[in-house]
C-alpha cells in the first residue's frame, strides 16, 4: 500500500505519517517512510538523532545536476540506486529524505523538481514496498502518473475552520490528479466536537484526542513513538487503513465504517 500524508502545517501531519509507518512497520510490513516536507522532522519524529538523519536530497545540488542535467534538463532521470543509496533506518522502517522544491531556497528548482519527482515516482510506481509519504500542505509532488499508484491519500486536520478549509482545498487537488480514495483524520479533537460544514472534506477516519504521554514528552523530546497511548495509537491506525482499503478500487464495497473516536 502506498499512502500520501497531507495537511496543514502544525495539525500533526507528521506525527500521523510516523505513527501509520511504524504501526504498519510493527505488523512485519517492509515499510519506507519518505519526508517530502519542507519542515524536514520526519526523522525527529521517528527518534533519529539529529546527526542519524540524512541530508534532504533536495540540498545535494551535485547530485541532482549530475542526473537531470542544466538547462535543457531530463525529466526521467535515473533513480533507481537512490533509494538504497540514500536513505537511513528508523526503528523497523526506513526513512528517504527528499525534502521540497518550496524550501530549496531558490536556484535549481526545475532541476530539483524535476529529480524528486521521479524519485517519488520510482518508489510509488517501481517497488512493491509498503510506503508513507509525508507531504506538505498541497499535492506538489504528485504528478497525474504518480497517483495512479498511491492506494490512498490521508488528508489531517486540527478542529479549526483554517485546518479544515485547508484540507478540503487539499483534497480538491488530489481528486483532480485522480487521486479520490481520500481519509480525513482529526487531530487533537475534543470529545463531541462537531465538523463545520466545509464542502469536499474526505470522509473521516479517526479523531484523535490530545495525548496527555505526547503532551508531557514534546518540550523534551521530538519522538512521537512509544507513547503511553500506543494502543489506541494503533486503532486509529487499524481505522485510517481500513477506510482506505474500503474505498479501493480493487476492493469490494464495504458499508462505511464508523469513525475511530480514541479514548482520552
Amino acid at each position: 500500500m502506498k499512502l500520501a500524508v497531507a495537511g496543514k502545517g502544525g495539525v500533526g501531519k507528521t506525527t500521523i505519517a510516523a505513527w501509520l509507518g511504524d504501526h504498519l512497520a510493527r505488523q512485519g510490513r517492509e515499510v519506507w517512510l519518505v519526508d517530502a516536507d519542507t519542515a524536514l522532522s520526519l526523522g525527529a519524529a521517528m527518534g533519529l538523532a539529529p546527526g542519524d538523519i540524512p541530508a534532504p536530497l533536495i540540498a545535494d545540488a551535485d547530485l541532482i545536476r549530475s542526473r537531470v542535467g542544466t538547462g535543457m534538463i531530463s525529466l526521467t532521470p535515473e533513480v533507481a540506486d537512490l533509494p538504497e543509496r540514500l536513505s537511513v533506518r528508523a526503528g523497523l522502517a526506513r526513512l528517504l529524505v527528499m525534502g521540497s522544491v518550496a524550501g530549496a531556497g531558490g536556484g535549481c528548482a526545475c532541476e530539483a523538481n524535476a529529480l524528486l519527482k521521479a524519485l517519488l515516482a520510482h518508489l510509488v510506481l517501481t517497488r512493491d514496498q509498503w510506503l508513507v509519504v509525508d507531504l506538505e500542505a498541497g499535492v506538489e509532488h504528485l504528478g497525474r502518473g504518480t497517483v495512479a499508484g498511491v492506494d490512498g491519500l490521508v488528508v489531517v486536520s486540527e478542529p479549526s475552520f483554517r485546518g479544515l478549509s485547508v484540507a478540503a482545498r487539499v483534497a480538491a487537488m488530489a481528486a483532480e490528479l485522480g487521486l479520490d480514495r481520500q481519509v480525513l483524520v482529526l487531530n487533537r479533537a475534543l470529545p463531541g466536537q462537531a465538523l463545520p460544514d466545509i464542502p469536499g472534506l474526505p470522509p473521516l477516519a479517526a479523531a484523535i484526542p490530545p495525548l496527555p504521554g505526547l503532551v508531557a514528552r514534546q518540550l523534551g523530546d521530538p519522538s512521537v513513538l512509544g507513547l503511553p497511548e500506543q494502543g489506541d495509537i494503533d486503532a486509529a491506525m487499524d481505522a485510517v487503513l481500513t477506510a482506505l482499503a474500503a474505498q479501493s478500487q480493487d476492493q469490494p464495497q464495504h458499508p462505511r465504517y464508523a469513525p475511530c473516536a480514541m479514548s482520552s
